[in-house]
């Protein structure tokens, strides 16, 4: 039995982000490396310190529920952050609204974390667990 605390890092993978999209691209320099690079950085920075964290990559919304509600019911999370890809942009409202009624349902004690970019998801977590 571990005493880490458990989080999953929710983030669209980056084969499926149009960073030429207005959404996008109001995010200057962001492209598809930087995302991946700053979650799996991110990631490995919290275990590196004493997470067991786990990252979670969805599309925008074929399967995104079921990928998140398959990796929820895996691990008893203590935090869920997701990732501000997901969250800004006005397409991915209902993406969006859908994850947080997801997640309260199947980790209902779980804090809630976002992050402002990929490269401050550490932080982002550390402020609540």
């Amino acid at each position: 039995m571990t005493n880490k605390r458990s989080v999953l890092v929710i983030g669209i993978d980056p084969k499926y982000i149009d960073f030429s999209s207005p959404e996008f691209s109001a995010m200057p320099g962001i492209n598809a490396e930087k995302v991946f690079n700053g979650i799996t950085g991110s990631v490995k920075a919290l275990n590196d310190i004493g997470y067991d964290a786990h990252v979670c990559w969805i599309d925008l919304g074929e399967t995104a529920i079921h990928v998140i509600s398959s990796d929820l019911q895996k691990i008893d999370f203590d935090a869920v952050l997701i990732g501000a890809g997901i969250r800004k942009p006005d397409s991915n409202f209902t993406l969006f609204e859908n994850m947080i009624n997801t997640i309260h349902e199947l980790a209902p004690k779980a804090k809630i974390c976002f992050n402002t970019n990929p490269m401050d998801t550490v932080q982002s977590v550390q402020r609540w667990v």
